[in-house]
């Protein structure tokens, strides 16, 4: 009975076997899941499971970060609102992302001060694994880090001055001195509209600079200027000209080796925005909202809310794509005899883009004439402060005895400012002016320590010579220390930036808004100060053969 059922169903089980496995092979395989949170959560378990035999040498950016369990940000400490340093604690709109960004990968933040001039080479260098650090996405700055994307935030640079000074656009600017942060992408534009530029490290110099009247025009991203506006007293002296240069601000990682990385943190930034993370934090931060309600919307939206969204999805990065220099292919080719010859890769992007080449001659040409000029002004403090020193006028010495106190007890950069707050009060702070007071600044403080080891040597000599020939003398037996101030004057030069000065350490530091070359910077002002330091003892060598003659004669 059994075989016979067999028999007789047995046709139809076959059949039924062989349909249920033709629909296993022909069945459509469920859909991936396009949300963001999945590709997210398999990139971080695929990372993680390769770290587990522990961290390789081979190990990229996210890799090393899991295994390590630390990630290294690159923050600003002094851009209010965004990245501050104050009383030992970090705050700020950046810093927060960074926060978050480090609990949701679970690992331990540390965070690494950067400033505009080396936020670039932080990445480049090793120094950090990710940088939040108020920069703008231009088309310049992808050649030399990878950008995240969807942005963080957007500004535009606003043009802020006095109320009595018209300025209504670029062509307002043209030989007007404009100051400016080091490293902001729009000190270029500004350059190429014949905007003469006065360069600091931070924005709140720019307002001190303002208040104090060194500035009258000054150009920073409009969200810094928020909070100052809310002052009666800086809105009733002071008034937006216009923006321009609308630009997205990027989270960025290094090109080699952080390919993961920039993904992971591509998906978590569709995340945050999708889900009000970025907005909840500027928020919190007081900091204007309007980008990120928009952008809530943007990646709410079906067809930015999956992986591999449109293109419209996202910002474009500022074109700032900048003429090269005519010698362009010759330094490209330098670039890459050294990389497959000796093995090293120099960057020497100062001298192929001609914005920075135009900076830096014009960095070297004014270097040479406050060089010159505090050589001058050196000797000619030290001749008269020593002729003075040594009169018998009691009243004249005397005064001329606590001026070279007084000149031998400042620090430098204290002179420096006390000079240019008093170059101010007489005329409008400019390029020129700033350098005309580095020379003297410079020549007096060196001049006064010269013109007393002229004076010293004077009392030495007095019983040696007669009265005609003992100030000759006395030079010359001073020659070895106005030797020394000379070359010290010549050597003090780089600290003019500090008051705004437009000599060569200024101009490079400003071409790091075109530019990440930061060795090859460092290289050539080592070289070039060092020239310049062997040209003025040289020069000092052939004054003493003369002055040795004079005395003879």
């Amino acid at each position: 009975m059994r075989l016979n059922l067999g028999l007789q169903h047995g046709p139809g089980v076959l059949l039924l076997a062989l349909w249920l496995w033709c629909g296993q092979c022909w069945a459509v395989p469920p859909a991936p899941d396009a949300r963001p949170e999945a590709a997210l959560s398999q990139m971080l378990d695929e990372a993680r499971s390769q770290t587990l035999g522990g961290c390789t040498a081979r190990a990229d950016r996210l890799e090393r970060v899991l295994c390590q369990g630390v990630i290294r940000v690159g923050v600003r400490n002094n851009y209010k609102l965004f990245g501050l340093a104050e009383n030992g604690k970090r705050s700020g709109f950046e810093v927060a992302i960074a926060r978050h960004i480090a609990q949701a990968l679970g690992v331990e933040l540390v965070l690494v001060t950067v400033a505009p001039a080396n936020r670039l080479a932080s990445l480049a260098e090793d120094q950090t694994d990710l940088v939040i650090a108020t920069m703008g996405h231009t088309t310049a700055r992808d050649r030399e880090v990878r950008f995240i994307r969807p942005h963080y935030y957007s500004s535009s640079t606003a043009l802020v001055g006095r109320r009595d000074i018209e300025a209504p656009g670029f062509a307002a600017l043209a030989g007007r001195t404009v100051c400016a942060t080091v490293g902001n992408a729009s000190t270029s534009l500004l350059s190429q509209n014949g905007a003469r530029l006065l360069l600091f490290d931070s924005p709140e110099q720019l307002i001190d600079q303002l208040n104090a009247q060194a500035c009258t025009l000054v150009a920073q991203d409009d969200s810094f200027f928020a909070q100052p506006f809310t002052s009666p007293e800086f809105a009733a002296r002071y008034v937006e000209k216009f923006r321009f240069s609308a630009l997205p601000w990027g989270m960025a990682v290094a090109p080699k080796g952080g390919e993961r990385l920039a993904a992971v943190l591509g998906l978590s930034s569709q995340i945050m925005h999708r889900d009000g993370v970025f907005l909840a934090l500027a928020m919190e931060e007081h900091i204007d909202t309007g980008f990120l309600r928009t952008q809530q919307v943007v990646w709410s939206a079906d067809a930015c809310n999956r992986l591999g969204f449109a293109e419209s999805c996202v910002l474009a990065p500022l074109r700032t794509d900048l003429a090269p220099t005519g010698f362009a292919p010759l330094v490209i080719g330098i670039e890459t005899w050294f990389g497959t010859q000796l093995g090293m890769h120099p960057t020497l992007g100062i001298f192929k883009l001609a914005p920075a080449w135009e900076l830096l001659r014009a960095g070297i040409a004014n270097t040479l004439m406050l060089v010159v000029g505090a050589l001058i002004a050196t000797l000619g403090f030290a001749v008269l402060i020593g002729r003075a020193l040594c009169l018998r006028f009691g009243i004249v010495r005397r005064l001329t005895q606590g001026l070279v106190m007084l000149v031998q007890s400042s620090p430098i950069v204290l002179s420096l400012t006390i000079g240019a707050a008093v170059v101010n009060e007489f005329v409008t702070f400019s390029a020129e002016s700033a350098l005309i007071t580095a020379m003297i600044v410079l020549g007096l403080t060196n001049g006064a320590n010269a013109g007393q080891a002229i004076a010293d040597a004077v009392v030495t000599l007095r019983d040696e010579r007669s009265a005609e020939r003992l100030f000759g003398a006395a030079l010359l037996r001073a020659s070895t220390q106005i030797t020394a101030f000379l070359i010290n004057a010549a050597k003090g030069t780089p600290v003019a930036s500090l008051i705004g000065a437009p000599e060569l350490l200024n101009a490079v530091s400003d071409s790091g808004s075109f530019t990440s070359d930061r060795i090859t910077i460092y290289w050539l002002l080592l070289f070039f100060y060092v020239a310049v330091v062997l040209l003025v003892s040289w020069l000092c060598r052939g004054l003493r053969r003369m002055l040795d003659r004079a005395v003879a004669a």
